[in-house]
């Protein structure tokens, strides 16, 4: 039985993730991190996406990123809305969060070791998300070669490997994956700034990447939007 740790989300990549993980043969463990976002309704959406997958193991972590600051995810900071493509296309946008990848792949590391697993999922995607310096190959491969030396399992020779599937794809390709694998894609919760009845305000970064991914993919587009 080969275990992956698979970074969960409950947003439409990390739900593809957890199917290409699973497609590629491995028991996924899911790692869903509290880390102080505003959107927390974000959770629920990867506890439904695992349990629509069959993924039994799931794990949560809590790591309290407000105390930092610094991001409209984590901080009284304003989300943007309604950018055009060509904003979006330049700069470290505000919704990036300090250091968020590398403590996320730091926990789902120590769950590796401990579960015995050496592969971990991680649903970056550069393309859709170029501003984030986090989302980078240049930081994965770092990240990789740090794990071999930081790990008891890694100094006593055994590799892990970070898989970014989704790195180079566009946001319609990963929908057509993901569709083509079965995902449930009306589970999934990608916006920064959800109502409180969870519905996507369709108007921040997020949304605005995920419904042209929908358009696209020429695939209906299954998220709950709030009335305008």
């Amino acid at each position: 039985m080969r275990r992956a740790v698979v970074l969960l989300s409950g947003g439409l990549d990390s739900a593809t993730c957890l199917a290409l993980a699973k497609q590629a043969g491995f028991v996924p463990v899911c790692l869903l991190v509290q880390y102080g976002q505003r959107h927390q309704v974000e959770l629920q959406a990867a506890r439904a996406v695992a349990a629509s997958m069959g993924a039994s193991d799931v794990r949560q972590v809590s790591v309290d990123l407000r105390a930092i600051g610094g991001s409209a995810l984590t901080d009284e900071v304003a989300v943007p809305m309604d950018r055009p493509a060509e904003a979006r296309a330049h700069g470290v946008p505000v919704t990036y969060v300090p250091a968020r990848n590398t403590v996320l792949l730091a926990l789902a590391l120590g769950l590796a070791e401990v579960v015995g697993a050496r592969d971990i999922y991680i649903g970056v995607n550069r393309v859709d998300y170029s501003g984030y310096p986090d989302c980078r190959p240049a930081f994965l491969q770092a990240f990789e070669a740090l794990a071999q030396v930081a790990t008891k399992a890694g100094v006593e020779g055994e590799a892990f490997r970070l898989h970014a599937p989704l790195l180079h794809l566009s946001k319609a390709d990963i929908i057509r994956q993901g569709l083509a694998l079965g995902v449930d894609y009306a589970l999934t919760s990608s916006c920064y700034a959800p109502d409180s009845q969870g519905r996507a305000c369709g108007r921040c970064d997020s949304c605005l990447i995920r419904q042209k991914g929908f358009a696209d993919a020429s695939a209906e587009d299954v998220t709950r939007y709030a009335p305008r």
